[in-house]
């Protein structure tokens, strides 16, 4: 029976990455879904885009698009390295990109213009790096970048009262619209949680590899959830985005 994996942030822990794939054993039915924010944080971000490359080829791959990966997307359009990107972790990725052949960068652009902003499923499923504003749902968005920012839509589901009917008036109407939605950009580290946490019918899958946290998957329809071991302890010597 084919499976359904949602994959959190990666920041540059291509060992991490390495690892779950190792334990998903995808099969050529599986469908892994990724959500964003590939790079920026450990050492290995320009390997881990390649590596994405190659697990498309052999699998049924969809990409979401992280505000991480715009950033790096604009750098090596030759756009000018934005401040605020270095900061947080883009001086780890342009450090990664040395050594990348000129052949190698231009397929990594393919790669990035084509990563989504948003995809839902055949069961009305909605997969997002960040979230939306518009009532209406991502398709309505009228600004874009809520894709890869907004964290009104997590603070709204972990506000909610749990008891609240999903058929009440003051059900959140975005999150009314579909029947589950997968996010990552904020680390559930933030919350004392190590594995993904679920809030009303949204599930957040951004586990904090960037930092101290581990990298994730979660089976959607058995909801089991795979980890790495800790990026942190792959590679010693390194930061990531701790400060």
């Amino acid at each position: 029976m084919a499976r359904t994996f949602v994959i959190g942030d990666i920041h540059g822990a291509l060992k991490a990455l390495d690892q779950l794939i190792q334990k998903i054993k995808p099969k050529a039915e599986d469908k892994l879904i990724f959500l964003g924010d590939y790079v920026d944080g450990w050492s290995q971000s320009a390997q881990v885009i390649s590596r994405l490359m190659e697990l498309d080829a052999q699998y049924n791959c969809i990409f979401m698009k992280g505000n991480h990966d715009e950033w790096c997307e604009s750098w090596l359009m030759g756009n000018p390295a934005d401040p605020v990107w270095l900061f947080h972790g883009g001086r780890s990725t342009v450090a990664s990109y040395e050594g990348i052949s000129t052949a190698e960068k231009s397929a990594h652009i393919r790669f990035y213009n084509r990563l989504r902003p948003f995809y839902i499923d055949d069961k009305n499923r909605l997969f997002i790096h960040a979230g939306f504003a518009s009532m209406h749902g991502p398709e309505h968005e009228r600004y874009e970048t809520s894709f890869l920012w907004d964290r009104t839509l997590w603070e709204t589901a972990r506000s909610m009262n749990k008891r609240l009917s999903k058929n009440s008036l003051l059900y959140p109407r975005r999150l009314q619209l579909f029947h589950e939605i997968y996010i990552g950009h904020t680390p559930t580290i933030n919350y004392n949680k190590f594995t993904p946490m679920k809030a009303a019918n949204l599930w957040n899958v951004d586990t904090g590899a960037a930092f101290y946290g581990k990298l994730s998957a979660l089976d959607i329809d058995s909801k089991k959830v795979i980890q790495s071991d800790p990026p942190q302890q792959l590679y010693p010597g390194e930061k990531g985005r701790n400060p």
